[in-house]
């Protein structure tokens, strides 16, 4: 691996610039990676929701894939928005040939605003085509039922199993965020194959948290090439992501939830 990370993300736009591959790449600069995209879906999004998706064929994003990859090998790749089944087959196709390091998996499945992005029919593949395949997902409760068939985890017990279950589908590492529970501490939990350990930060007071996800996936991609193991990793991004949102009401930005300040330690 050179001095600067290469880091490459798979997923959708955001025309407002606070989620999707914009919000990455923006993720990736502010940590010192070298950041590359592969876009899977043009989206009419904003702060107030999405309002239209036009996915890339399933053909055209291998392409995109095999091009890049030929050229720039990734040291991590972080994947996000993948619209329906072709395209997650794709990807898990390009995994195998150029096998990167390290690989984070944020599957997207509905937006904050309540927008459905993946298709019920496409789950099935996401589970047991890309699960296998990666090193780190990072569901909300939501996201971590939907895979599992379960109802949300409505505790930090709960959280405990279905991250574990989730390891039981194929992911080496899971982290279940926490965010959806009630309290002043927002308390995530991190799945390895030694066990289950809980990661707190602070619940920041603040309307504006358009992206967390997709910052919390691509800072965890970003620097994984220079932490030893992924629980300093994920507590590094973790305090990335509470500092953005700490900083995110300066930003005024659309009329909705508003993104989180990528660039606070900058600025």
């Amino acid at each position: 691996m050179s001095a600067v990370p290469k880091v490459l993300s798979i997923a959708g736009t955001d025309p407002s610039g606070g989620a999707g591959i914009q919000a990455d790449l923006k993720t990736f600069s502010a940590l010192g990676a070298y950041g590359m995209t592969v876009v899977t879906a043009l989206v009419a999004q904003t702060t107030t929701g999405v309002t239209g998706i036009h996915e890339v064929p399933a053909e055209f994003a291998a392409q995109q894939l095999d091009t890049l990859l030929t050229d720039v090998p990734a040291d991590a790749v972080k994947i996000g928005m993948l619209g329906n089944a072709a395209l997650i087959k794709a990807v898990a196709a390009a995994l195998d040939i150029y096998k990167p390091a390290y690989v984070v998996l944020d599957p997207v499945m509905v937006a904050k605003s309540g927008d459905r992005l993946l298709p019920a029919d496409a789950v099935a593949a996401l589970r047991e085509t890309l699960l296998p395949r990666v090193d780190l997902i990072t569901p909300n409760l939501p996201e971590a039922a939907d895979l599992l068939g379960e109802e949300p985890a409505a505790s930090l017990a709960d959280m405990h199993g279905q991250a574990q279950r989730l390891r039981a589908l194929g992911a080496r590492q899971v982290l279940l965020k926490g965010g959806h529970l009630d309290g002043d501490t927002c308390v995530d939990v991190l799945a390895t194959p030694d066990g289950t350990v809980e990661l707190s930060a602070p619940r920041i007071e603040t309307t504006n948290t358009h992206g967390t996800g997709c910052t919390l996936s691509s800072a965890i991609a970003a620097l994984r090439p220079r932490h030893d193991g992924w629980e300093g990793a994920v507590r590094a991004a973790k305090a990335y992501l509470t500092e953005a949102l700490r900083a995110a009401d300066s930003l005024h930005v659309g009329h909705g939830h508003g993104p989180v300040h990528h660039f606070h330690a900058i600025w």
